[in-house]
Formats: structure tokens, sequence, C-alpha cells
């Protein structure tokens, strides 16, 4: 049986793994983004509010620090601890087993051990779309500026290369030292992302026709 495209957007077309909807790249990306949300979910707290100013360290009585909290990373943090207690309960449901609590680490622990089931489902790109977003948005309010590299690129454009080009997990050490790789080992010097985003804007646009 010819295996049915992956439903999720690609560059060019990628097929589903054996006994998936999703295609292994992806299978690969929610797995790691899964593994990340706790790391990220813990370290985004750190940027809710700026660092406070030295030149005055006499605190004004009455003043409010909360009126300085960065509010979108509260948010953010909210909408993440949500989204992972929808998915567990509705993993649990179908498994007959209770959801291991509500903190990130327990709920992400507990969908990472049921991705194989999650990514045979009708709904796995929804899944897999909504755990990349809320990645994503975790490391916008971590390093705001590295937001459009992360969401605009998702599949190598080397010829016939199956891999993924992220910044996540350890792909955020290369970047920073100025490398971006793809899941297969093909690798770009940072000032090479202009050339290498508009090559796939082209491969886009060519599939499209």
């Amino acid at each position: 049986m010819t295996a049915q495209p992956c439903p999720r957007v690609h560059a060019r077309e990628c097929r589903a793994a054996d006994g998936c909807v999703l295609c292994a790249g992806c299978v690969a990306q929610a797995e790691r983004d899964l593994r990340a949300l706790p790391a990220l979910h813990q370290e985004c707290l750190h940027h809710a509010s700026p660092t406070p100013r030295r030149s005055n360290p006499t605190k004004v009585s009455g003043s409010r620090a909360r009126d300085h909290l960065n509010f979108s990373v509260l948010d953010a943090r909210y909408r993440l601890l949500n989204a992972l207690q929808s998915w567990s309960e509705y993993v649990a449901a179908h498994h007959r087993v209770a959801v291991p609590g509500r903190s990130v680490v327990q709920l992400a622990r507990f969908l990472a051990g049921h991705l194989p089931w999650l990514v045979a489902q009708p709904c796995a790109a929804e899944f897999a779309d909504e755990v990349e977003g809320l990645a994503a948005e975790l490391r916008g309010t971590i390093d705001p500026g590295a937001g459009e590299l992360r969401t605009a690129i998702r599949t190598c454009v080397v010829e016939h290369c199956a891999g993924t080009i992220s910044t996540s997990l350890n792909g955020g050490e290369r970047v920073r030292a100025g490398r971006l790789e793809c899941s297969l080992g093909h690798g770009w010097d940072m000032g090479e992302w202009l050339a290498l985003r508009h090559l796939l804007e082209q491969r886009r646009a060519g599939a499209g026709a």
C-alpha cells in the first residue's frame, strides 16, 4: 500500500512514515519539541520581567513591579499548560488511564510516551502543528530576534535530502556559533541565510506551479 502524503506544510511532498499520518521528519520534530518544552517553559520565566535597574536602587513607595511584567511570556506559559493538559486528557480518555499530574514536565513526558499512538491518529498534524507553534512561541520570548528563522524553514533545501532545519535543542548551540544545520548534517553559515531563504521560496513557488 502506497504511503499517503504528510498533511503538514513542506517545501516538497513528503510521505507518511509506516503506521503514521506524519512523515518521519515531522514525527522526529514533534518528539524534539515535546522534550524541549519543559526547559523552554522554565527558561522563559526569567524573561517575564526585565533586569532591575541599578541606577536607582531606592525603591519608591507604592511602586508596582507588576507594571513591568512581560505578560506575553506569562500568556505563552499559560497556553502551553492548557494545550498539554488538553492533549493529555485526549490520550488518557482513549487509553483509560489517568493524566499524571498538572505540571509541564509531567504532561510533556506523558505525551512523549504516547507519541507513537498520537502520530497515527487523524489529528496528528494538528497536534504536531500546535506543539511546534508552542515551542516557537516560547523560544520567541527567550530570543525574539530568531523567531523568523525558526518559523520560516522546515525542510532541508538540498536536493533529495529528507532532513529538517531547526534551531531547537542542540541546533541552538550551532546557531549561536554562527551555523545553521539540517538534521542530516547539511550546514550553512548564518550569513548565507538570505540566499537559503530565497532558494526555499523558489522551490515552494515551483511546487505550487
